[in-house]
């Protein structure tokens, strides 16, 4: 195979700002959420928050992922769509500069920009303005690179424009008559309430592997604890995944249950937890090693982002994760602080 993860998700240079619950207030935003605003809000949000800004680059929730299966020594390529802009170019050369095949559409207008507002309970809180990123389009795949890859990784992000939409539909479908297994992320509990009924059909008839937070999965399955959460998409998808922030992780295969244990870290700032921990479960399937490992593995990637600023770590342990790839325990590479 050409790739481990063909991944596909809105491209947005992310801007970083750690600000209070009242400025969240003041904004008209609900912590811990994804909002979409448009250019115009987007414009009067920056202003009020240019001076509490800690980092920006290239980011978006299937850009991380992929970036972290690449500092694992996974290979990926990664599709969506920018604007003719400077922050265009950048976003380009940073997935390339960190081994990501860029397969990037184009189109005069402006890229994505998601503003990720952190509050010091480490909660982040995006407002998202996708920019040209909505229009992904089909002719935009490099569909020989994803025909050769073990994986497709999408976003539910994209089921919130129609363009998009019919892309990444008829992306599983290649994926599917090609023998690609297909994993999607949930995103956010309230995407997945927007898009509930399609979000259940597509995962019936599409996806091999589910990931989701609590308040995600059980959203889409109508239950109120994890555990019913996840016998319910297993019963959908080959491998369903329940986060449950710092009570770890289900991750349930049929009847089978692993119960991943978390990573305990002074969390700073949880942007990226969920696009990491992503990345190390992608390279344990891709790897083809044991769901618990796997877990243990995906557990660690996340508590690293959790304990800085920012959706990535500049490197990751390779000789943690080679002491769990063995066999060893959470604990040995991550004590408690």
């Amino acid at each position: 195979m050409r790739y481990d993860v063909f991944g596909m998700c809105n491209a947005l240079f992310d801007i970083q700002a750690e600000v209070t619950e009242a400025q969240l207030r003041e904004m008209g935003l609900t912590k811990g959420a994804m909002v979409l605003i448009d250019q115009e809000q987007q414009r009067r949000m920056v202003p009020r928050i240019y001076s509490q800004i800690v980092n920006a680059e290239p980011g978006g929730s299937g850009a991380n992922t992929l970036i972290g299966l690449a500092q694992l020594g996974g290979t990926g390529c990664y599709t969506s769509h920018v604007g003719d802009d400077e922050h265009g170019q950048l976003y380009r050369e940073g997935l390339e500069a960190r081994g990501i095949r860029a397969c990037l559409g184009s189109s005069p207008g402006e890229t994505g920009i998601c503003l990720v507002l952190i509050t010091p309970d480490a909660q982040r809180t995006l407002a998202t303005f996708l920019g040209r990123s909505q229009n992904l389009r089909l002719e935009d795949l490099c569909l020989e690179d994803l025909q050769a890859s073990r994986y497709l990784y999408a976003t539910a992000y994209l089921w919130d424009t129609p363009c998009q939409k019919e892309t990444v539909q008829a992306a599983m479908g290649v994926a599917n008559a090609a023998g690609v297994r297909v994993a999607l992320s949930l995103s956010d509990p309230f995407c997945v309430t927007r898009h509930r009924d399609e979000l259940l059909d597509l995962i019936r008839t599409h996806v091999d592997v589910l990931f989701g937070n609590q308040t995600e999965a059980e959203v889409l399955t109508d239950t109120d604890n994890p555990h019913d959460a996840a016998r319910v998409l297993a019963e959908f998808s080959d491998v369903a995944v329940v986060t449950m922030d710092a009570r770890g992780s289900l991750i349930r295969q049929g009847a089978v249950v692993h119960e991943i244990p978390a990573c305990a870290v002074k969390a700073v700032d949880t942007t990226g937890a969920g696009d990491m921990y992503a990345a190390g479960l992608l390279y344990g399937l891709t790897q083809g090693l044991p769901l618990d490992v796997t877990g243990r593995i995906a557990s660690y990637c996340a508590a690293q982002v959790v304990a800085q600023i920012g959706p990535r770590v500049d490197a990751l342990n390779l000789d943690a994760v080679r002491h769990l790839r063995a066999g060893g325990s959470l604990f040995e590479v991550c004590p408690p602080p």
